[in-house]
C-alpha cells in the first residue's frame, strides 16, 4: 500500500525510468513510430511495479489517437493485458485529446474546445513478476514524427504476494442494434439484459476498477435528444438475473444525475472527458459554434445536438469483485433503442491466465464519424 499516509515507511524498492530521451545528450528527446511499425518503448526484467506513464505525441495525421495502439505484457506473456487506442486508455475517445483531471488518468492541454495534442498521464500501478513489455503500434496512414514518453517503475528482491495482474480493453460497438422503436422506448421493458451494450467481459478473480465509455448520439427518440437512461447492469459469478449491480441510468452510473446539466467536469473518481455542446434549457436550442468554439458563425439546427461525450467512472474506493467471472454491461439508451456509436476502455486487476481479448477493430471502422456525418444522421433521426 502507498499513497500520503505511508509514504513514511521504509520500502525494499529500487526508482527506475525508461524514457525517449536523446542519448546524445542533444534535445531530440522523441523516437518516430513509422506507419505500420510496432515500437517497443520498454522491456523490464524481474519483480516490480509501474508506477506512472507518461506520454505525449506529434503526429500530422487526423485521428491519430484512435490509430494508435498501446499494448502491455506481463511476465512473459504472448497475449497483451494492455490494448486499446492510446488517446482512450488515457481518458478521452473520439481521436481526440482534451484538457481533463482524475485521481489515475489525466490529459494535460488547452482548456476549450478538443486538441489535438497533449501531455497523458497513467497512475494506475501495474504489477508483475517476470518481466514487463510495451510496445505502441501505429497503425495509421502516416508516420509519428515525435513519440515522447516516460514509464516510471519500482523493483523489487521478490515478487510481491498474491497481486493480480492490471488490464484494460477497448470495445467497440457501431452502431448499437436497437432493441425496440424509439416512439415506445419508456414502454418496453428488458428484464434480460442481452442487448445491452459490453464494456467488460472477463473470467478469473479480480476485481473491476473503472471504465471510460464514449457516446456519438446519433439515434436520438423524437424530439428528446438525450442519450442517457441507459441502465448499468453488472454481472458476477454466478448471475444470471437479476445482476448483483443494477442501477438507474446512464448518468446515475457516473454519478450525475438529470442529463449531466454541467456539461465537461473533472473528477478524482468520475466525470466527463469531454462534451459536444448541448443546452438543455426550455427551447432545447444548441448555441452556435462561434459562441461555444469562437468559430464564424454559421447556420445552426434549431435543436440541442448531443454529439460526442467521454464520460469516466473510477472504482477506487469500491471495486467490484469477482471470483469466477464479470460482465460489465450498460443499456444504449433506454432498453436499448438508441443505434448510437458506442466505445469503451474497461480497467479491472485479476490473475492470470486472462481470457484472450476481442480482436481489435480494424483502424477504419475505429475512427469516430466526423461532427458533420454525426449531425446529418443525428437529424435524420429528430
Amino acid at each position: 500500500m502507498q499513497g500520503l499516509n505511508t509514504l513514511w515507511q521504509e520500502r525494499e524498492a529500487q526508482t527506475k525510468r525508461i524514457s525517449s530521451w536523446d542519448k546524445t545528450g542533444k534535445n531530440r528527446d522523441a523516437v518516430p513510430i513509422k506507419a505500420g511499425e510496432a515500437r517497443e518503448i520498454a522491456r523490464i526484467s524481474g519483480p516490480g511495479c509501474i508506477k506512472h506513464i507518461w506520454v505525449t505525441i506529434a503526429s500530422p495525421e487526423e485521428y491519430y489517437l484512435r490509430r494508435l495502439v498501446l499494448r502491455a505484457f506481463w511476465d512473459g506473456e504472448s497475449k497483451p493485458s494492455i490494448e486499446t487506442p492510446i488517446g482512450d486508455f488515457f481518458g478521452v475517445g473520439h481521436g481526440v485529446a482534451n484538457h481533463f483531471m482524475s485521481l489515475p488518468l489525466n490529459m494535460v492541454t488547452k482548456q476549450g474546445r478538443p486538441q489535438r495534442q497533449a501531455a497523458m498521464n497513467c497512475f494506475f500501478p501495474m504489477p508483475f513478476a517476470d518481466g514487463a513489455r510495451f510496445e505502441v503500434v501505429n497503425e495509421g496512414a502516416e508516420d509519428v514524427a515525435a513519440f515522447y514518453y516516460y514509464v516510471d517503475y519500482e523493483t523489487y528482491p521478490q515478487a510481491p504476494d498474491s497481486s493480480l495482474r492490471f488490464h484494460a480493453q477497448w470495445r467497440q460497438e457501431r452502431f448499437t442494434a436497437p432493441d425496440c422503436e424509439l416512439t415506445t422506448a419508456a414502454e418496453t421493458p428488458n428484464l434480460t439484459g442481452a442487448g445491452n451494450y459490453v464494456i467488460l467481459d472477463a473470467e478469473g478473480r479480480g476485481h473491476y476498477v473503472g471504465c471510460l465509455l464514449n457516446i456519438d448520439h446519433v439515434h436520438p427518440i423524437p424530439n428528446f435528444p438525450w442519450f442517457g437512461e441507459g441502465d448499468d447492469m453488472i454481472f458476477i459469478d454466478d448471475d444470471i438475473w437479476p445482476p448483483s449491480l443494477h442501477g438507474t441510468g446512464t448518468e446515475d452510473y457516473f454519478c450525475a444525475a438529470w442529463g449531466y446539466p454541467s456539461l465537461k467536469y473533472d473528477g478524482l473518481y468520475h466525470g466527463i472527458s469531454l462534451a459536444e455542446p448541448i443546452v438543455p434549457n426550455d427551447d432545447w436550442t444548441i448555441p452556435s459554434r462561434k459562441e461555444i468554439w469562437g468559430e464564424p458563425e454559421a447556420a445552426e439546427p434549431d435543436l440541442a445536438y448531443s454529439g460526442k461525450w467521454s464520460m469516466y467512472r473510477f472504482h477506487i474506493e469500491d471495486p467490484v469483485y469477482f471470483k469466477k467471472r464479470i460482465k460489465v454491461t450498460i443499456e444504449h439508451g433506454t432498453a436499448n433503442c438508441h443505434a448510437d456509436d458506442y466505445s469503451s476502455v474497461g480497467y479491472w486487476y485479476q490473475s492470470e491466465p486472462h481470457r484472450p481479448f476481442p480482436q481489435l477493430p480494424r483502424v477504419q471502422s475505429r475512427l469516430p464519424l466526423t461532427t458533420r456525418e454525426s449531425l446529418r444522421r443525428f437529424l435524420q433521426t429528430i
